[in-house]
């Protein structure tokens, strides 16, 4: 069974910073997918950050680029997000996600690919 629990979110003003923290258990797949996505009320849900299981290389939507960064702790079975320089925009609720491997590039794919989700933290950046 596959579990992701977020940590971290919260309220803080443009131009701040945060961190969320997501811990996976029961997840071995060295060739899947995990990352963070966001939904804003009323809008689809979207990929932010996204890694391949297994590789260095990440991914960022073109919104958070520069200013988002992912990392992971591969012995505490976490991945976390720092996002710098908030802006009211990317107020939402933030959702840590795993995929299964699959022929569709990590760095590519929509939210609805994905196998397994966390219960998602709300951040708001006020202006």
């Amino acid at each position: 069974q596959v579990h992701l629990v977020e940590s971290g979110g919260g309220s803080v003003q443009a131009g701040g910073s945060l961190g969320l923290s997501c811990a996976v258990s029961g997840y071995t797949s060295s060739s899947g997918c995990m990352g963070w996505f966001r939904q804003a009320p009323g809008k689809d849900r979207e990929r932010v950050a996204t890694f391949r299981t297994g590789s260095s290389s990440t991914y960022y939507a073109d919104s958070v680029k520069g200013r988002f960064s992912i990392s992971r702790d591969d012995a505490k079975n976490t991945f976390y997000l720092q996002m710098n320089n908030l802006k009211p925009e990317d107020t939402s609720m933030y959702y840590c996600a795993a995929r299964r491997p699959s022929s569709i590039p990590c760095s590519s794919g929509s939210w609805r690919q994905y196998d397994y989700w966390g219960q998602g933290t709300r951040v708001t950046v006020d202006s």
